[in-house]
């Protein structure tokens, strides 16, 4: 079951942990080159900004982008903003999404449309805006690592991710574990499923498309190239 106000919760924290790290940094640091090929770190804190805009859309039933060009557009155009314009912005709209989503009631097991016509409920809104900030904080390059998220948003995003690339037509079969004994299954549904196994950390960064996968053992046959999320 899906706990939107816990959910809520641990956005609240990660975006005052996110917004410490963006404190200090100076013009030449948001410029420089965020580990996302092609962006900065400045493009980073502009997308985390216009998605929390976005998410809002989305709670209050409104088109998530105007479209994929629009969206594209306005975080080539906030990129390049002052580390004072990208902090102020990445607050007022942390803060205006957190105040969407806890203002009023709301039927949070209503179907919600996100980008490209994707479908979720609205309880899980929440979560998918900690998978950006927390994502994304590990993107920028700054403090913190794959390693440092905690084993519950890890487990999470690997469920999330499983079930995003489940029966999907392009990904074989794949039988995904850890060694504390969790494990997952994802991709197609036909045919014996390649095992792959690894630190829970390394498996999410590689579902995610954050690691090549070198630091995961799949014995029986190399790694699948999986599609962009």
């Amino acid at each position: 079951m899906m706990d939107h106000v816990r959910d809520l919760a641990s956005v609240r924290e990660a975006t005052e942990r996110l917004l410490a790290a963006v404190s200090v940094l100076d013009n030449a640091a948001v410029a420089a080159p965020s580990r996302l090929p092609g962006w900065s770190r400045g493009h980073v804190l502009a997308h985390l900004a216009r998605n929390a805009d976005a998410l809002v859309n989305v709670l209050e039933d409104r088109p998530m982008y105007a479209d994929a060009a629009t969206r594209d557009a306005d975080i080539e155009r906030d990129a390049p903003r002052s580390p004072a314009d990208q902090l102020a912005d990445l607050r007022n709209t942390a803060d205006r999404f957190l105040h969407s989503a806890a203002a009023a009631p709301a039927d949070w097991t209503r179907v919600i449309t996100m980008r490209n016509g994707v479908t979720d409920v609205a309880a899980r809104v929440p979560f998918r805006r900690w998978i950006e900030i927390e994502l994304h904080h590990v993107d920028l390059g700054l403090d913190r690592e794959l390693e440092d998220l905690s084993e519950e948003f890890t487990g999470r995003e690997i469920d999330f991710l499983a079930e995003r690339f489940a029966g999907n037509p392009t990904v074989r079969p794949l039988a995904l574990s850890t060694p504390d004994g969790r494990s997952w299954r994802t991709g197609r549904t036909d045919g014996a499923p390649l095992p792959v196994t690894g630190p829970a950390p390394d498996l999410m960064g590689w579902l995610a498309g954050r690691r090549d996968g070198s630091a995961l053992k799949s014995p029986d046959a190399p790694l699948p190239l999986l599609p962009p999320l």
